[in-house]
Formats: structure tokens, C-alpha cells, sequence
């Protein structure tokens, strides 16, 4: 293995998945590639990104970038390959970039959500579903009972 592609979010978990996809970088001497996947929500109204595309693009991708320059900074510069922010569907855009950057293996958190979440799908489940390479959904640690 040569290449992870880690996929992070604004999630509060995202220090946690790059933890553990850092650990399995250096046992297994491989290289990280960081994506952030920027997807439009739903609630944007259309008409208005007609008029002010540029500008909301712009600013949502400088605002991940430096949330992922942010994670990034606690790790070691040698264990990160590149940083990569790209607007679309989250799930698409890994399963592109994970084939366009040659990853051997793509990490990614889970919130673990059920019911209706589980009918539709989430981002991990679609990308696990549709991705031609190799997944490992990273879930939070259960809380333990003293």
C-alpha cells in the first residue's frame, strides 16, 4: 500500500479519522492524500447561485481549505502527499479522486446513523457501494463503562 485517500469533513470526528488513518500510514509506510468533498446542501436556493456561483463556490472552498490545513498541520508534512478540496457530491468526488490519485485505499468516518439515514444511504455507504477500490469506514469508539 503506497497511498490513502482520506476523506474529511467539518464533523468533529474528522481529527479522529485522520488519527487513525495516520497511524495505518506509518505501519504500513504509505503516503496520505487529504480530500475535503464541498457539497452544495439542498437548502441553497438555485436562482441565487445563477447570480453569485463564483462567489459562494470561492468562499466554501477557501473555508475547507483552511480547515484542512488546519488538521493537516498537526501531522507530520512527510506523511502528507497533498491537500485536495473539490465541490460535488461527496460520495462521487472520493470515488473520482480516489482513482485519479492512484489511492490504494480510501478512509473515511461513519456517523453511524440509522432508520431513514440507512434507507437512503450515507455518503460511506454510497462510497463503499461504488468505489473500485478498497474502504475502511472509520466509526467513533464506544464509550466505555467503568
Amino acid at each position: 500500500m503506497k497511498r490513502i485517500l482520506v476523506c474529511l469533513d467539518a464533523s468533529p470526528r474528522a481529527p479522529f479519522v485522520l488519527e487513525v488513518a495516520a497511524t495505518l500510514a506509518r505501519q504500513v509506510g504509505a503516503g496520505m492524500c487529504l480530500l475535503r468533498a464541498v457539497g452544495l446542501p439542498p437548502e441553497v436556493n438555485q436562482e441565487m447561485l445563477v447570480h453569485a456561483a463564483a462567489d459562494v463556490l470561492a468562499t466554501m472552498t477557501s473555508e475547507a481549505k483552511v480547515e484542512l490545513e488546519a488538521l493537516a498541520a498537526k501531522h507530520p508534512r512527510s506523511e502528507i502527499e497533498g491537500l485536495h478540496v473539490h465541490v460535488g457530491t461527496p460520495w462521487d468526488t472520493i470515488c473520482r479522486e480516489a482513482t485519479t490519485l492512484a489511492c490504494d485505499l480510501v478512509m473515511l468516518g461513519s456517523h453511524g446513523y440509522s432508520g431513514f439515514d440507512r434507507l437512503l444511504g450515507t455518503t460511506a455507504a454510497k462510497v463503499v457501494n461504488h468505489c473500485d477500490r478498497s474502504v475502511f469506514v472509520v466509526r467513533p469508539l464506544p464509550e466505555r463503562v467503568v
